[in-house]
Formats: C-alpha cells, structure tokens, sequence
C-alpha cells in the first residue's frame, strides 16, 4: 500500500487534482481520506464558541483519530470516516465506511503540516495556486455553497485565510517531494500521479 499525501492553500484546485486522479482508474485503486472530515468533535461547545474556530489553524483538527485510521488502513482494517458540517460547525452522526485499498490519497490544506501524518506518506504532493485564484475560487465557492456574501470571504480571507496561509500551509511546501502548480488545470502533473498509481497497483 502507498500513502499520498495532497496538501495546497484553499481553492488552490487540490481537490480537484483528487478527484481527477480518481475518475481516471479503477474504483479499487485509490481510497480517499480528506482531510476536511476530522475536524475536532465541538458537541461541548456552544454555538459561538463554535463559530470562533479558526478552521484555518493545526488545532482545528483531529490528528489523534486520523493517523490512527491512516494507521488501520495501512494495516489492512476498515475505518468509520467522520463525516462534518460546515453549516452546523460540527461532526455528524453519519460516517463513511473507508476500505483499505492499494493506494490512500489524503487531501486537505494542512495534509503535510502534521509529521506524524507526513513520516506516513510515500509521496508528498503540493498543490501551488495563485493567491488571486484561490481567493476567487473560494468566493465562488463560499458564496454559492456556504451562503456567505462577498465581503464576508473577503474578510475572512485577509483576516483568517491569508495569514494562515502565510503561517502554516505555504511553509509545508518544503516537504514536497512534487509541485503541482495551477492545481486541476495541470494536466501533466495529474497524469504522472496517474501512472505512478497504475504502477503501484499492478
């Protein structure tokens, strides 16, 4: 089994890269972890104290429960993914059942910020976006998929997305073995995880 890790900023077109990646082979080829799904339980928190998460930050997430099913499916064991809402600033009660398959994908912004996650990885990808693209994604994004108004994200972006950006995700790029720059459009970059992955499974 082989571990790839996909990191990037947000809207820099990881997921996108992924979910490429995935269509392209068989469906037991790959099995994906996103990151975005092991986000901290906040069931004993209130509702303020919830929506003053900065989801942007390391301690936003569960590391403990994601190395550990990284390290289950490493193993050859099944794991009860968690499933979140980001309406609701909260896990739900459904999860989804992960089977271990040849090749993990892990996707998220912070994918290569945790070492204990990145010592896990045979391949550590960086999805490399303009800052400019990633800020017009993520009002297209947030606005049609999370409600929010245009000077809401842009708010959230100079306040919360740019310097954590700047803090966290931008330094893990030097744990990069590759660079994919402009994310989904990146044909070539797409294609050569692509063949390393037909490789490894056959």
């Amino acid at each position: 089994m082989k571990i790839i890790g996909v990191a990037g900023g947000t809207g820099s077109g990881k997921t996108t890269v992924v979910k490429k990646i995935v269509e392209a082979l068989p469906p037991h080829y790959v099995a994906v972890v996103p990151l975005d799904s092991y986000y901290n339980d906040t069931s004993d928190m209130t509702d303020a104290e919830r929506k003053a998460i900065n989801f942007d930050h390391p301690d936003a997430f569960d590391w403990e429960l994601l190395n550990k099913h990284v390290r289950q499916l490493k193993a050859g064991e099944a794991v009860e993914q968690p499933t979140y809402s980001y309406i609701l600033s909260n896990r739900l009660p459904e999860t989804v059942h992960v089977e271990p398959k040849p090749v993990i994908l892990i996707e998220g912004i912070m994918t290569l910020v945790n070492k204990e996650l990145r010592d896990m990885m045979d391949i550590r990808i960086f999805v490399d976006t303009d800052s400019d693209e990633r800020l017009i994604r993520n009002i297209q994004r947030d606005v049609v998929e999370r409600g929010r108004t245009v000077d809401m994200v842009i708010d959230r972006y100079l306040k919360v997305l740019k310097p954590m950006h700047e803090q966290f995700i931008e330094p893990s790029k030097k744990y990069a073995d590759i660079i994919i720059p402009l994310g989904g459009e990146n044909k070539t970059g797409i294609n050569i995880l692509k063949t390393y992955i037909e490789k490894v499974v056959r």
